[in-house]
């Protein structure tokens, strides 16, 4: 029961930390110790052993609230709320609770059923989902972010150690009298590192561009707040290529989607992933836009035009590129293989080959775009 009870509110640290919470890992730890001490089955325990101890200051208050009634409940926290939402708990026998067990031994078959909604949820295929079970994902998605993997910039930064700074240096002496007692340093700025994502909208991938959209939402905002609003680029592709960027920009998902779907003239059409890229390239990459980025391109790699096209255009972008991520719902199927054409002439320009097919999925996703190593070749 203990690791039961450990695994899920690790889990939900990981979710508050993906909307941006303070749960790091000396939290954690305090706040399983606090559950040491309380009923794990008690909701009220539950949320106050969280909020006490995963909460750094009052910002973060509903942010906790919000975070704890998607995970435990599905449902979304009021403003003010201060009762936690109810934890779901199921009564299990475990294989040595023998028929002649009293009252007194009932508690040792007792699970929490703290794996929630979000759970249950992580690993199913989003072209399989209810629509209740779609908006339930549309939320979670809306809180997960990612952090931008950095770069080397050239601007350079007070260190203590690197470089000598020699301006400082002097103006330190000039400060104590020409006595030279302190050598300054400098070392080079980071900053985030572009990510575009270009998202496949045919018809293939009608089931999974809602979701991807909505992951380029999040990823907008999380990013916006560190790079000035500029570090994240969002392109449809199908039969035309589209840019998002702007109608992303929009705080409230919903909001953003109606805008996005405004502007894409081409859902569930053709695909015409080359003709896309070569005209991403020609009209944005060159420009800069893909230039030491990171691009993900979301899409089946059903390919409707030349995939010859197609693999001249991705060595272009690779040439261009930090890194190239491919993401394709397909890849998760049990014993898929990227056999069609497009993706065939495509793979061997991806450095990190995905599924995107899935809550877990985009986790996962979300990692690598911040600079986590993949868990498999590409070419795998």
């Amino acid at each position: 029961m203990r690791r039961d009870v450990t695994e899920t509110m690790v889990g939900f640290a990981r979710t508050l930390r993906a909307a941006g919470g303070a749960a790091d890992p000396e939290r954690v730890q305090s706040m399983l110790a606090a559950l040491d001490h309380l009923d794990v089955l008690d909701p009220s325990d539950v949320y106050w052993a969280g909020r006490l101890t995963l909460c750094a200051d009052p910002d973060d208050l509903a942010r906790y609230d919000r975070c704890f009634a998607a995970y435990f409940s599905g449902a979304t926290a009021r403003p003010g709320r201060r009762t936690p939402p109810p934890v779901i708990v199921r009564r299990t026998v475990t294989p040595d609770q023998g028929a002649g067990s009293d009252g007194g031994e009932e508690s040792d078959g007792l699970k929490a059923a703290t794996a929630s909604a979000v759970e249950v949820l992580r690993d199913r295929d989003m072209a399989r989902l209810t629509a209740a079970e779609r908006a339930e994902v549309a939320r979670l998605i809306a809180v997960l972010g990612a952090g931008a993997e950095r770069r080397r910039s050239r601007r350079f930064a007070p260190a203590p150690t690197g470089r000598l700074d020699p301006a400082r240096t002097v103006r330190e002496t000039l400060r104590r009298g020409g006595e030279t007692s302190l050598l300054k340093h400098r070392t080079h700025r980071t900053r985030p590192r572009r990510v575009v994502l270009i998202v496949d909208v045919s018809g293939s991938m009608s089931p999974y561009a809602d979701a991807l959209l909505r992951f380029a939402h999040a990823l907008s905002l999380s990013s916006g707040a560190r790079s000035g609003g500029r570090g994240v680029e969002v392109f449809s592709a199908g039969t035309r290529l589209t840019r998002l960027t702007r109608e992303l920009r929009h705080r409230d998902p919903d909001a953003a989607m109606a805008a996005a779907s405004a502007a894409i003239p081409d859902w569930s059409g053709g695909t015409r992933l080359g003709a896309e890229l070569k005209e991403f390239l020609d009209r944005f990459g060159q420009r800069g836009l893909a230039r030491g980025a990171v691009v993900v391109i979301a899409s089946d790699g059903w390919e409707r035009g030349d995939a010859a096209l197609l693999g001249e255009q991705m060595a272009r972008l690779r040439r261009l590129a930090h890194r190239v991520v491919w993401a394709n719902p397909h890849k998760a199927r049990p014993g898929y293989e990227p056999l069609t054409a497009g993706m065939a002439a495509a793979l061997p320009h991806v450095d990190d080959f995905t599924s995107g097919h899935s809550l877990a999925a985009l986790e996962e996703l979300a990692r690598l775009i911040a600079g986590g190593a993949g868990k498999g070749s590409a070419h795998a």
